[in-house]
């Protein structure tokens, strides 16, 4: 579980760095920009590495709540749009546009179906942060307003629709061998 851990401070921490402006400046002054952005990928990586190897490692630990039947059931589906949220977050569409953030929308609702769908404390150590992440980072992004001006195009709506919904299906048919649940009946 530690590695679990500290690859979530690491991942999480990083993430949480652009939004202390003046670190963040600091950082920028004394590195450059192009120094700043190498380090935030390293550090980003080998946060990201380790969740995946400490979560594979870590033993699930006690359960501590009974999983969600309703979660269960409708993860497949909440993935789909989880990945068409995903897609679209870096596309100048509609869906962009009118939500404005729809990666953290993503990440929100992929950690509270998992969430609810796990039960044991791996599960939620992991689900958990990133849902605490995506929460502060949302209310924090909103409260400031900060949202990119840009003319929508349905054309890249199309494109993460699309993109989402292959994206999600190649996951959900590894899913089993990737993270141990099979999730969808065509899945291997």
């Amino acid at each position: 579980m530690t590695l679990l851990i500290i690859g979530l401070i690491a991942f999480l921490g990083i993430h949480a760095l652009p939004r202390m402006t003046t670190t963040r400046a600091a950082i920028v002054a004394r590195w450059t920009e192009k120094t700043y952005k190498k380090a935030f990928a390293l550090v980003s990586l080998a946060g990201l590495i380790l969740i995946v190897v400490g979560y594979a490692l870590a033993d699930p630990g006690p359960r501590l709540f009974a999983p969600s039947a309703s979660a269960i059931k409708i993860a497949p589906y909440a993935m789909v749009l989880v990945f068409i949220l995903l897609a679209a977050a870096n596309m100048r569409g509609h869906t962009r546009h009118l939500l404005k953030h729809p990666m953290l929308l993503a990440i929100i609702l992929w950690s509270v179906v998992h969430l609810l769908a796990n039960g044991d404390m791996r599960g939620t150590v992991l689900f958990g942060g990133f849902l605490a992440y995506a929460l502060v980072d949302l209310t924090s992004t909103m409260g400031r307003g900060t949202v990119k001006v840009m003319v929508p195009n349905v054309r890249f709506d199309v494109i993460a629709v699309v993109a989402g919904v292959v994206v999600a299906l190649v996951v959900m048919t590894f899913h089993r061998l990737l993270f141990g649940v099979k999730v969808a009946p065509f899945g291997l």
